[in-house]
């Protein structure tokens, strides 16, 4: 019974991360011009140390920044797409209520999670040089599928230690009931 609790709570925590890392990842997308604008006014401050050590980013984000303010004021409609990229960070993060409360009933949401963040990969480095993304960014992008994998693996490593133990007590009982 105690190593039931210790493994649901693991469970929770990285699930926990996990969630947050949506919730946050989603309402950043909200206020992506101001963002733009605040990375590339910090980046490209003086004192600094961005356009010595790293050029490169500090050209990206004028602009991303640029380009942003650009299609905020021009064509504003396009960025509803990113009001939809939240909302689709938040209604995930939603999804995953189900494993917090019954992690081995639920383990089909944890199994989907995986698979999202195995798209993240391939999406960025294909859809990344047709949308001119830099090298580098198209790489911190298809990380974050690789990051967000990282607890759902352990969340379901345990789920499945979970089921195991509950299998065994549940042959047992046959066992010792029957």
């Amino acid at each position: 019974m105690e190593e039931r609790r210790a493994l649901l709570r693991r469970i929770r925590f990285w699930l926990t991360v996990f969630v947050v890392g949506l919730v946050l990842s989603g309402l950043t997308a909200f206020p992506l011009v101001a963002e733009a604008q605040w990375a590339h006014r910090l980046l490209s401050a003086p004192g600094s140390p961005a356009p010595g050590l790293l050029p490169g980013l500090v050209d990206w984000s004028e602009r991303v920044s640029s380009g942003l303010q650009h299609v905020d004021r021009h064509h504003p409609f396009v960025l509803y797409g990113t009001d939809w990229l939240a909302f689709a960070h938040l209604a995930i993060a939603v999804a995953f209520y189900g494993p917090l409360r019954d992690p081995v009933r639920n383990v089909w949401v944890v199994q989907f999670g995986l698979i999202a963040c195995a798209g993240v990969v391939p999406i960025a480095l294909i859809c990344g040089p047709i949308r001119q993304i830099p090298p580098t960014w198209m790489l911190v992008s298809a990380s974050f599928g690789v990051l967000g994998a990282i607890p759902l693996v352990i969340v379901y490593r345990n789920i499945r230690r979970m089921e195991a133990l509950e299998n065994a007590s549940a042959d047992a009982g046959g066992r010792n009931g029957g």
